[in-house]
């Protein structure tokens, strides 16, 4: 008989609580923390006081969602890092009380390990990858290749040395005076712009590893010239700045994952993470016809319960239990497995 799992994502500033049959949804919940925006950016502490508030009330929504009591559960997942340790550590002890109070297992999920395996969650517009598969998992945090070989085995192919690709989408909308979040807004306005209207530096980096510090830079620079010459420079040019680095953003992208296909010779791709909800990404990949491509439905991208219940199945269908005594962790690498701890 397939499990009852409930997952809590609290790494960042969602407090997100799904509910699992198997790998079938019955319910996820997702909380927004919108008090980020005046600040232009999240603010940690203000992130784990608003999870406190909203972990029980939307862990009562997703159960009363999935038309379950907490008694018919078979186990608690929960994201133990990477992510803000202050927001982490209320998912981490609420999951452990509610799994101590029902004496039910406890997962600890890498948040990282989730965004892949949120692949495999059944849903209509969604075929899960088959190993070996590529994944590019890019988000406002992270920016990574990894080669993914089963459900406990990755391999970190190349990964940002600075920023990741969302912090450049996001820092470079702030420069151009567009509130936070920025990225979703260069997207929308990206599709109203001629994309090569603007080019902009692109980092070079040996092997499969990004950089986006650079690019950044480039976009700096170039306003403030601009801005300079013309105080309404980004005003009148807004639709085609947006495009341009747009364009630029995903060409740094494709071009390591291009490369790194070629010489694994792998042909299953899959994107993860908050930006491969970017509307260009998902059509240069749709657009690689000599691949097997896997995008994410759009509520799987970005940080959501329902990939931490996804990953607290697998592991629960292998017979792992996590420890009471199982610590959130900032920093974690998407390598880090319950069978093989990375050292």
């Amino acid at each position: 008989m397939e499990p009852y799992i409930l997952g809590i994502e609290s790494s960042c500033d969602d407090t997100s609580v799904a509910v699992i049959h198997g790998n079938k949804i019955l319910a996820n919940v997702t909380a927004n923390q919108h008090i980020h925006r005046a600040y232009g950016g999240v603010v940690p502490e203000l992130a784990s006081r608003a999870h406190q508030q909203n972990i029980v009330p939307v862990v009562n929504a997703a159960l009363e969602e999935a038309k379950l009591t907490p008694d018919q559960l078979s186990a608690i997942g929960f994201t133990s890092g990477p992510g803000l340790l202050g927001s982490l550590l209320v998912g981490t002890s609420f999951a452990k009380s509610m799994a101590l109070s029902l004496g039910i297992p406890l997962i600890d999920v890498n948040h990282m390990q989730a965004h892949i395996l949120a692949h495999f969650i059944e849903h209509a517009a969604m075929q899960p990858p088959a190993f070996p598969f590529l994944c590019l998992t890019i988000s406002g945090g992270h920016t990574q290749l990894v080669r993914v070989d089963d459900f406990f085995t990755y391999q970190v192919i190349g990964e940002t040395i600075d920023d990741a690709a969302g912090e450049a989408f996001d820092k470079a909308a702030k420069i151009m005076g567009l509130p936070y979040p920025g990225g979703p807004l260069i997207d929308k306005y990206a599709q109203l712009g001629n994309a090569e209207t603007f080019s902009f530096a692109k980092s070079r980096v040996a092997g499969y590893d990004y950089s986006f510090s650079g690019l950044k830079t480039s976009i700096l620079y170039f306003l403030q010239k601009k801005v300079r010459e013309n105080p309404d420079f980004v005003k009148e040019n807004l639709y085609d700045l947006c495009a341009s680095i747009q364009h630029t953003i995903a060409d740094m992208l494709f071009e390591k994952l291009e490369q790194a296909a070629a010489h694994l010779r792998i042909k299953h791709i899959a994107i993860a993470g908050g930006v491969s909800a970017n509307s260009e990404i998902r059509l240069r990949l749709k657009a690689k016809t000599d691949w097997h491509t896997y995008i994410p439905a759009f509520e799987f991208c970005t940080d959501n319960g329902a990939m931490i219940a996804m990953a607290a199945y697998y592991h629960y269908r292998k017979g792992y239990e996590a420890s009471l005594n199982t610590v959130a962790s900032a920093r974690m690498s998407v390598e880090q497995s319950k069978d093989k701890p990375f050292s």
